[in-house]
Parts: C-alpha cells; structure tokens; sequence
C-alpha cells in the first residue's frame, strides 16, 4: 500500500489537491462521529494523567499486572464520584423531607413569616399576607397571584428542565470518562508513545518538552484547584457543624463546587451562613462561623492552590487565574484544566522562542528558571 510520500510524489497537482481534500473530508467526518464523546474523552485524560503516578504504585504493588491495576484505578474513581453523589442526594432529600413536614406541620419557624416582613414600608402587610395564604392555603395563593407569576414560573420551569438535562447530561459524561479512564490506564504507555511521535513529525525535537509541561499543568492545576476545594469544602462542613447551621453535609459539598471557580467561591456560602446565624440570635456561633471562614476555608487557599499547582508546574498564579477563568467562560466547567494547560504550553514555546533569540533576553541564552537552551 503506497504511503503519504508515494501518493504525493507520484500524481500531479490535480491528484495532490484531490487528495488533500478527501483527507480533509475524512478528518472532519471522524471529528463529526468522535464531537459527541469530546468532552468525556478529554475528562479521562484528564483523571489519567493526574492520578497516573498512584497507578504506576498500584501497578508496581501488583506484579506489573495492567489490566487489574487498571480494573481497581477505575474502581476507585467510580467510587470517588458515585459516593459522594449518593450521599449528597440523600441529604437533599433529607432535607426537603424535613422542609415540607415543616410545612405540613403549619407552624414552626418555617411556616410563620418573619416579625420584620409585615413592618416592611408600602408592601410589607401585603407580603406577610401572601406568606400566610401560602402556608395555609397553597391552592388560593395560585389562584390569587398565578396570572402575575406566571411568566416568572414558566421561565424557572424552563430553567430547572434545562438545569435537570444538564445534570443527567454531566452523570452520563461522567460515567463514559471513568470507562474510558480504564483503557487509558490500560494502553496509557502505547497512547503516550504514539502521542510522541506524532507531536514530533509536527513540532519537531521540542515536542517531548511540551507535553511534559502539559501533564504537569494538568497535574498541577487539578492537585491545586480540586485538592484546595476539597480541603475547604471540609473545613466549612466541620465549621457547619459546630456552629449549628443545618445540613452541613450539602453546604459542604456547594463550598466544595463553587471553591472550584476563581470568582466567589466559598464566601458565597459561609458569608449568608453567618448572617443567617446572627439573625436567629446565635450571636456567639456568628462569631465563630464567620472568623473560621474567613481565617480557615477561606484563608488556606491563599497559600494551599499556589503551592500544589507549584508541584506541578511553574505557573505562577496570575497565568493560573486567568487560566481558570477565561477556561471556564471558553470551555465550560472542563475549562478549569483546559485554560490553564493551553497557557502554559503557549508560554513554554514563548520561553522557547525567547531562548533562541539572546538579544530579546538582554545577552541571556536562557530565562530565569530555565536550563541552558537546546540545541
């Protein structure tokens, strides 16, 4: 069978043009048939590259058997992902079980509006009357103000139909990136020499180089992104639960979501948290609440994210910000790894370029950090 080289070599211009068109049609058909899996495909490479050391050990503890290394790291990562789904469900549904028995009861700090409502100027006798007739009488309350909230409630219905898609959608990405975890742990050596030399007929001797930096982005931001959000995301459920506020467990695991993102984090939820607790009364938990936020969830991740995306990679946190964000408004939630990684293989070949070029480093072969220039 005639290779690249044979075929290009051998027909003319015509022939060349045509072939470079099929190849084109070919690649944008595979890419077609793969789009679907793109995501799940790029969250198992994701998990394998940063969890391949704890494989190599279990391999290594193992005999050097692949296959059953390969079995138990899947095993662990279904487990790490089922199992705090199925506790964070079955804490919602505690908790909602809890609210309408509230409900149902007609009383309580829940069905009773709050003393402050009704002395609200202008609407504040017109809110704790639609409180009270929606506590006692739900039927009526639709009634009474359903044309008004009407646009309001199709608009939420739409948005909880969307948020429901999308949450099936994420499970079910989830569980193909945990089975393509598998194979990629399996054949992960062969991939990683294919990968090599493909990435040097395209880049050249340098490629080698970049894709260690990419994997050690990888590493680095999911080391420092997710560890720091898990460890924040115990420390407010510990605060939580000391303080009194109810259903620690769920606001742990929104603490652990929204600490995955540079913006808000998780002030988002002890802040309100604490608020909630001063306006019950709870003067001294307040106190303690929003001091072991502030010093101890939010405080760790000051110094915890630089120092493990350090480990890494030699980003410094600026690169990573930007990374993170600008990954999730381009990318989505994998933007988070994507944005980061795509920085810090651009900057690498900038460092590259630079180190080329002496005159643009003042005289110096090599920037600060970096060993002497290749040849």
């Amino acid at each position: 069978m005639a290779g690249f080289r044979d075929i290009l070599g051998e027909g003319g211009g015509i022939e060349r043009a045509l072939f470079w068109v099929l190849l084109a049609l070919l690649a944008f058909g595979c890419l077609l048939v793969v789009r679907p899996f793109l995501s799940p495909i790029l969250w198992a490479l994701i998990l394998c590259f940063s969890t391949w050391p704890l494989f190599e050990r279990v391999e290594a503890a193992l005999g050097g058997r692949t296959r059953l290394a390969a079995f138990i790291m899947t095993l662990g990562l279904a487990t790490a992902f089922v199992l705090p789904l199925v506790l964070l469900g079955t804490s919602i549904a505690g908790n909602v079980e809890d609210v309408l028995d509230r409900f149902k009861a007609g009383g309580g700090d829940i069905a009773a509006p709050p003393g402050w409502l009704a002395s609200l100027p202008l609407v504040g006798a017109t809110l704790d009357a639609y409180w009270r007739l929606l506590v006692t009488n739900t039927g009526a309350f639709v009634q009474e103000v359903g044309g008004f909230l009407a646009p309001v409630l199709a608009t939420l219905r739409d948005l909880l139909l969307k948020a429901g898609v999308g949450v099936g959608r994420g499970l079910l990405e989830l569980l193909l990136a945990v089975l393509i975890a598998f194979f990629g742990y399996r054949d992960g050596r062969r991939w990683q020499a294919i990968l090599h030399r493909m990435s040097e007929r395209v880049v050249g001797p340098r490629a080698r180089q970049l894709i260690e930096v990419a994997a050690g982005t990888i590493r680095g931001v999911v080391y420092g992104v997710v560890g720091t959000a898990a460890v924040q995301a115990m420390l407010a459920t510990f605060g939580f639960y000391v303080a009194g506020v109810p259903a620690p467990f769920l606001l742990g695991c929104v603490v652990f979501v929204l600490a995955l993102f540079p913006v808000g984090g998780a002030p988002l939820v002890w802040a309100p948290a604490t608020l909630w607790l001063f306006y019950q009364g709870s003067v001294a938990s307040g106190i303690f609440l929003g001091a072991w936020g502030f010093l101890a969830v939010s405080g760790i991740d000051n110094f915890l994210k630089p120092w493990l995306i350090s480990k890494g990679s030699d980003l410094s946190f600026l690169p990573v910000f930007f990374g993170v964000l600008g990954g999730v408004l381009a990318f989505g939630v994998l933007g988070i790894f994507l944005g980061p990684t795509l920085l810090a293989v651009g900057l690498a070949l900038v460092r590259e370029w630079m180190a080329t070029r002496p005159e643009l480093t003042g005289g110096r072969a090599a920037l600060p950090g970096e060993g002497p220039p290749q040849a």
